[in-house]
């Protein structure tokens, strides 16, 4: 039985940061926890979003890492009841996104957040008690602002996901204004994010045309525009372009993801230090070479209709075209550079095998694909 589900309110528009304070109302929200990070803090583009809430009483979560824990969850989620907060408010990545998610869920549910990932079953155990949520996406990459799902470090280290439609954010407010300020380096690896969202959910197997659809126009408007939004960080249809990449690229999510992330996801875990755009970069061109013999990416000519949605003459050109674009772009030309050594691989692969993302995959990877993945990409 397939379950096709669009997906929630969004306002798309340069300025549209100016609408924050109406969607507050809207949802119930008088009094919202804004999560944020300091860089964002720093970039001034958090001022935009308290300005926007003038008249509004709020309070400040702005200690986000950039990979979000469980232990920041914690101390957010204690804000969050001392300030007496009925809602929140996250202006930032996914990171800062994905923290407010697990606040959420934290501030409203009883137990260790750990209790509610995925893989641990706990997807049954979010309810409808679950803190509302408006996002304020600043960066154009994980699409977090339309998705029902989070990742979040917990404190035995794994790097989990936390999924239930509870956790849609009741609004995404993309204004692709306050993208425009965003270094190249990270344009280019949020970016590459967002491709490999659009490019792994239409490679899953599951029924759901309509992600289908979203997620290849997603991939075109990404691949043409990536560049020009990272070598002119003011080009704002390329800004507008990319961010509505990144949207469409979650809103397919419900298709589910694969090794990629499954990958990335795991690595992420061991060395929280990396970035997960960079790696989904990383990985993505030895997965669509194995996602290749996939009995449901042939039948339905997926790699065809990726090539021609990148202007590529063949699907056999898709994975050197990746890893010439990350090299344009400036990102890492594999896994030694990031640091990542063989001596790692046994803690990746575990990780991997137990992913969500693991289980979506088009084609079935053993621990041996896995090693072979790895080995390609370093």
């Amino acid at each position: 039985m397939a379950f096709i589900y669009y997906v929630t309110q969004i306002q798309f528009d340069f300025g549209a940061i100016k609408l924050l304070k109406q969607e507050c109302q809207r949802v119930g929200i008088s009094k919202p926890l804004v999560v944020t990070d300091a860089g964002v803090r720093a970039a001034g583009v958090l001022q935009k979003a308290l300005d926007a809430l003038e008249g509004l009483p709020h309070a400040v979560f702005d200690q986000t890492p950039s990979n979000p824990t469980e232990a920041a969850v914690r101390a957010a989620a204690q804000i969050y009841r001392t300030q007496g907060c009925d809602g929140l408010v996250a202006v930032g990545g996914g990171s800062a996104i994905d923290c407010a998610k697990g606040v959420a869920i934290a501030a409203t549910h009883e137990g260790p957040l750990t209790h509610y990932a995925t893989i641990e079953g706990g997807s049954p155990r979010i309810t409808d008690k679950v803190a509302p949520l408006i996002a304020v996406p600043t960066t154009s990459g994980t699409g977090s602002e339309v998705a029902r799902g989070a990742i979040i470090i917990v404190d035995d280290h794994r790097k989990l996901g936390f999924h239930s439609w509870h956790l849609v954010p009741k609004t995404a407010i993309c204004d692709p204004e306050l993208t425009l300020g965003l270094p190249p380096k990270l344009t280019a690896a949020t970016g590459m994010d967002a491709i490999a969202h659009c490019m792994e959910t239409f490679m899953a197997s599951a029924f759901n045309p309509p992600a289908d659809g979203i997620a290849l126009d997603g991939l075109e408007r990404g691949w043409a525009n990536i560049e020009r939004a990272t070598r002119d960080g003011s080009d704002r249809d390329a800004r507008a372009a990319l961010m509505s990449a990144s949207m469409q690229g979650a809103m397919a999510f419900q298709k589910g993801l694969g090794c990629v992330h499954s990958l990335s996801h795991s690595l992420g875990g061991v060395d929280p230090r990396l970035h997960h755009g960079t790696l989904n970069a990383m990985f993505l061109p030895v997965v669509v070479r194995f996602n290749a013999q996939a009995p449901s990416v042939q039948k339905e000519r997926r790699l065809e209709r990726m090539a021609h949605a990148m202007g590529l003459s063949s699907a056999g050109d898709i994975p050197d075209a990746i890893r010439d674009m990350s090299a344009r772009l400036g990102l890492p030309s594999g896994l030694a550079e990031l640091g990542v050594q063989r001596d790692m691989y046994d803690r990746i692969i575990q990780g991997a095998l137990a992913d969500h993302c693991h289980k979506t995959n088009p084609r079935e990877a053993s621990r041996e694909d896995y090693v072979r993945m790895l080995d390609e990409s370093l």
